[in-house]
């Protein structure tokens, strides 16, 4: 008669099927007949491995110096040194959706409207935007890239993914997938 045993190590569980206890079957005329050969070593079923757990707390202490050297970094590979990351910001969201207004700038940024005003303001002198007023409104202003802000948002993202491309293809094709996947929860987080 067989046996189960289960063994619990590192938070692995191995199941382990043993050999019949007795070691040999009777002589019985029945299990004779019905005997099976003799395996040398005990059938063992495959290794099931339980989910490993992770505490969000632990979780939150490892990502958030990660994604914020992660990013430190990428920000430093900039087309002009003298942009703050915000006057980056809001060029690239311009490159993206084309003309908008302060207040979705703001928005978009998370402050407020006098502080996006003065952000505008240092990528207006800079050469990178025009501020116009409104064809709809003549109390708005619309404020549009120049094609010296295009310039610098192209180059930024130039420099940016040629430096994050290096450190991906260093990596296992593992890792990659994992990268991959973790963009999504990630984007997803900063969205929220």
């Amino acid at each position: 008669m067989s046996e189960l045993t289960t063994i619990e190590m590192d938070d692995e569980v191995t199941e382990n099927f043993g050999a019949q206890s007795s070691g040999e079957f009777s002589d019985e005329p029945y299990a004779a007949a019905h005997s099976e050969p003799r395996a040398s070593a005990p059938l063992s079923a495959p290794k099931v491995t339980a989910p490993k757990r992770v505490d969000s707390g632990e979780l939150s202490a490892k990502l958030r110096p990660a994604i914020f050297r992660v990013s430190r970094r990428l920000r430093n590979e900039k087309a002009d040194d003298e942009l703050s990351d915000s006057q980056s910001n809001i060029l690239g969201y311009m490159h993206n959706r084309g003309p908008t207004t302060p207040g979705a700038l703001a928005a978009f940024e998370r402050v407020t409207p006098p502080s996006m005003n003065r952000t505008i303001n240092a990528v207006v002198a800079a050469g990178y935007a025009t501020r116009t007023p409104s064809t709809d409104d003549g109390r708005k202003v619309v404020i549009s890239l120049t094609e010296a802000g295009r310039a610098v948002v192209v180059e930024t993202r130039r420099r940016r993914d040629a430096w994050l491309y290096q450190r991906l293809a260093e990596l296992t094709p593992d890792d990659r997938l994992t990268l991959d996947r973790a963009a999504t929860i990630l984007r997803g987080l900063a969205d929220s």
